[in-house]
């Protein structure tokens, strides 16, 4: 699975994704944040709950590999769930105030996390071993497309390509890994292959914006090119 190495630059991607999610969320009020977001069932202020909760749930993640104690990400997926529908039910304020103290604190984790501790070993919520190299994408890939769940505007197209590109390859990572996927080959429009799945029979084509939004569930693939049909995709995380 897709990793970021540690660094300014990993730093800066992170904390411009931040900025980006909290400008689009600065002012909204109680009926903006009551109003259905594009994820079934939630609404805005459900997506920014997650968001809110998520920062300290990685960063327990960190504090494993800090101390070598196993530190789980949540203690379970009933206890995360409830956190996000109490986070939910916070006034506007209250809880854009979370979502930006949140933020701040994950950023201030992550920079001073000892050089030694990025080679740890951590088990996230997902059940995949990893390092907290890779818990800096699932971050940056929660924030970009959250974002477009939002409604607010911003579309997978509008994030930065540095970003965009790091969240694809995560995408297709995880889709190499899932069950049922179909035989796929993917090329950009220049025609430079970014996967191959099984013996690649079908080909989907698309700039990287495209793809992403096709593979995240956040677009229909309308702007592909796919001569044999879009293939049924497992389903998405």
């Amino acid at each position: 699975m897709k990793e970021i190495n540690p660094g300014p630059a990993a730093f800066h991607q992170l904390a411009a994704a931040a900025d980006r999610l909290l400008r689009a969320v600065d002012g909204l009020g109680e009926a903006d944040l009551r109003a259905p977001s594009r994820l079934p069932g939630w609404t805005r202020a459900h997506v920014l709950s997650h968001l809110t909760a998520q920062a300290p749930a990685l960063e327990r993640l960190l504090t494993w590999a800090r101390t070598g104690v196993r530190t789980p990400q949540y203690p379970s997926r009933e206890a995360r769930d409830a956190e996000i529908e109490a986070g939910a039910r916070l006034p506007a304020a209250d809880l854009l105030a979370r979502l930006r103290d949140s933020a701040a604190h994950w950023q201030h984790a992550v920079q001073t996390l000892p050089a030694s501790a990025w080679d740890a070993t951590v088990v996230p919520f997902t059940g995949e071993v990893c390092t907290p190299r890779r818990i800096l994408v699932i971050r940056l890939r929660e924030l970009t497309l959250h974002l477009v769940d939002l409604d607010t505007g911003h579309e997978v197209a509008d994030t930065p390509p540095s970003a965009r590109d790091i969240v694809l390859a995560d995408v297709i990572g995880y889709y190499a890994q899932a069950d049922g996927m179909p035989s796929l080959t993917v090329r950009t429009t220049d025609g430079t292959e970014l996967a191959r799945f099984g013996s690649g029979a079908s080909v989907v084509s698309g700039t990287p914006a495209d793809l992403l939004a096709w593979f995240s569930c956040r677009g229909n693939g309308d702007a592909l090119h796919a001569p044999h049909g879009l293939p049924v995709l497992p389903p998405w995380i």
